[in-house]
């Protein structure tokens, strides 16, 4: 079996054996501008270590976080939002106004009531907008009033969207069966920004199978850990987000036997904290948080923050000693981009040395992410100004930049993934120390040597050496993971409110601080530290929280691992309303459907759950499938009479992937 894991800084591959475990490994840059590069230079070099016939794999599955770094960083494809149903103060709910942004919404009538009844459609003043819509936009995302309960109107403007633009199109009934409109629009919004993302993902895994004479089943990891077939995935890329993170879990609980843990995965952009009980991660019923927003995803309770070995190093110059912050967007660390485009970063640093004053935007690069020119639909005239000025090749932004307002538009297409930033991270200072050696140390030396000119409140050096700032760095991180890690561990504790950046008792608690009163904090059970990096920084995080930890040989690649251990599961939910005396209203999981008798509406509930069910997870590439129904039914005695008011009927399929042997 081949495992993939494509990261926001490594694509990483194993083989892997259920008899042997893991054969061979292998790394490779994410390219992000052209991801199959980094899938085939990862791919490339696994094969070559495992020395097996390309053709004896049977199963290949594929985890990411993409997704999960593209929602953090505020990133995706321009998309319009058509909302059949709702009115503009529906935006306010749910962070969905938050969520738009700039980007285009359409309010039309329609939609239905609770029990499925329709508001009539306004299917000319769809069309009449779409000609408009259409040219600014490289995705379009549809939410109906109580489309869960009938979803005729979003499969309607489906089609005619599809017949008028031939974009990517993402119905809110097919991410989630849950009521709350807003939110679920918000979940289809993000959904439909993603679709891009994905579709160039999995295309690009497909291609280079094709061409290597792979012909095993291409199998997705899910926010909860599961597998989905990779068609699955391209209609639904929302439900990937956390897929990684989820990986890992997976991949941890493989890799240390390790039951009860609290498992924290650092990687370039993120990092991702969960709790691990009885072997099993625990799963956020009420939606995945990504990027501030709380979706209708259900994934495990993995919390993401912008924090890694590539996050931002900022400088708060304001008060006697300079402060610290990193992240959370994620930069090019300037050792990495030197390591790609040679000279280019190194000649610009050393005449930025060379003045006698630092320079505002001194050590820091634009340089164009590459992908394709139909995702840069829709940019203002400023915006496409300056983007035409970037190229392929690291431009420094002392020659991009002539007025403060350009700062802000270059941070728009930022946003937009159009463009990075490259400038100094964490893993330059791990560069400068000797803790890290795979890019060019020379480029994150003279990165430091210009940040070291800054100057704190009391107009004296922030540090004296280049070896002294770069360890500031480092221990900003040790500090910040601590704090990512109990902010995770105190929400699942019921604590979400208190924020361990702000607590005083946890800052003398983390730092020793002696006194009468002497506070100590550590962890209930041992912390699993994840990533390439783990090795170098989580011996340090774990002291600072004075608790036991593991790094896993193969910490590395635990995504990769988790991805071809995983299991196929799908989860279909069916509702029975009854409004009066004697109707009983089915939803959920097809038509509607109306009938007389309680016993044969919950029966045919059970049927419709479960054959659903079976057959999505069988279409996902599942073999043995074995099934679990659990029902909820609210029937309080009114008047000494039972009365059904509603009953949820959940039937979960699971089963191993197939594979090409058999």
């Amino acid at each position: 079996m081949l495992g993939i894991d494509t990261g926001g800084t490594y694509t990483d591959a194993v083989i892997y054996s259920e008899t042997h475990g893991i054969v061979a490994k292998a790394k490779s840059l994410t390219t992000r501008h052209d991801l199959s590069i980094g899938i085939s230079g990862a791919l490339e070099s696994v094969l070559a270590e495992s020395a097996i016939d390309p053709t004896a794999i049977g199963l290949v599955s594929l985890s990411t976080t993409l997704a999960t770094n593209a929602l953090v960083e505020g990133q995706g494809g321009r998309a319009g939002l058509i909302m059949i149903g709702f009115g503009p103060e529906d935006l306010k709910r749910d962070g969905l106004a938050d969520a738009l942004g700039n980007d285009p919404v359409l309010f039309i009538a329609g939609g239905h009531d609770v029990h499925g009844n329709e508001t009539p459609f306004d299917q000319e003043a769809l069309e009449a907008a779409l000609p408009e819509l259409s040219a600014s936009v490289s995705s379009f995302a549809i939410a109906g009033y109580f489309a869960v309960r009938n979803p005729a109107h979003e499969q309607r403007a489906r089609e005619i969207i599809r017949r008028h633009s031939g974009l990517p199109v993402t119905c809110s009934h097919e991410l989630s069966s849950k009521l709350g409109g807003p939110r679920r629009a918000l979940t289809t919004l993000l959904n439909a920004r993603l679709v891009s993302m994905i579709d160039r993902l999995i295309g690009s895994a497909e291609r280079y199978l094709l061409e290597r004479g792979i012909h095993a089943p291409l199998m997705v990891v899910r926010g909860d850990g599961a597998l989905i077939s990779a068609a699955e995935a391209r209609l639904r890329p929302i439900e990937t987000i956390l897929s990684g993170p989820a990986a890992s879990l997976v991949g941890a609980r493989h890799l240390t036997g390790l039951d009860d843990a609290v498992v924290s995965d650092i990687g370039g952009t993120t990092t991702d904290v969960a709790v691990m009980e009885a072997g099993q991660p625990r799963l956020d019923q009420d939606g995945a948080v990504v990027g501030g927003y709380r979706t209708m995803v259900e994934a495990v309770a993995m919390r993401t923050f912008g924090l890694g070995g590539d996050s931002e190093v900022r400088f708060d110059d304001r008060g006697l000693a300079a402060k610290i912050e990193l992240g959370p967007r994620r930069l090019v660390p300037l050792s990495l981009a030197a390591a790609l485009h040679g000279t280019v970063i190194t000649d610009v640093l050393e005449r930025q040395l060379r003045a006698p004053h630092l320079g505002r935007h001194d050590g820091r690069f634009a340089v164009r992410t590459g992908v394709p020119d139909h995702l840069a639909a829709g940019l203002q005239p400023q915006e496409a100004a300056l983007f035409q000025k970037i190229g392929a090749a690291p431009l420094p932004l002392d020659q991009l930049i002539s007025f403060t307002q350009q700062k802000a538009t270059l941070d728009r297409l930022v946003a937009r993934g159009l463009v990075h930033i490259c400038g100094l991270t964490p893993s330059d200072a791990m560069h400068v120390l000797d803790r890290q050696g795979q890019w060019d140390r020379r480029a994150a030396e003279l990165g430091m040597a210009l940040a070291m000119r800054q100057k704190d409140g009391s107009g004296q050096p922030i540090a004296s050496s280049p070896e002294v700032l770069a360890q500031l760095i480092v221990d900003r991180l040790t500090r910040q993971s601590a704090e990512v890690i109990l902010s995770a561990a105190l929400a699942e504790d019921g604590l979400a409110d208190v924020e361990p950046s702000k607590s005083i008792l946890i800052d003398r608690a983390l730092r020793r601080q002696a006194g009468i009163a002497r506070f100590n904090l550590s962890l209930d059970r041992p912390l699993i530290g994840l990533g390439a990096s783990a090795g170098v920084y989580y011996p340090a995080i774990a002291e600072m929280l004075a608790s036991e930890f593991a790094v896993p040989a193969d910490a590395d690649v635990a995504n990769a691992v988790g991805a071809v251990v995983g299991q196929v599961r799908s989860s279909v939910t069916v509702t029975i309303g009854s409004p009066e005396e004697g109707l009983f209203i089915i939803t959920g999981g097809g038509d509607s459907e109306r009938l007389t008798d309680e016993a044969v509406s919950l029966e045919r509930a059970r049927t419709r759950a479960t054959e659903l069910a079976r057959s999505r997870a069988e279409a996902s590439g599942a073999v043995d499938v074995v099934l679990v129904i659990r029902e909820e039914l609210d029937a309080p005695e009114i008047e000494g009479r039972r009365k059904l008011v509603e009953a949820r009927i959940t039937a979960i399929a699971s089963g191993r992937p197939r594979t090409a042997r058999g």
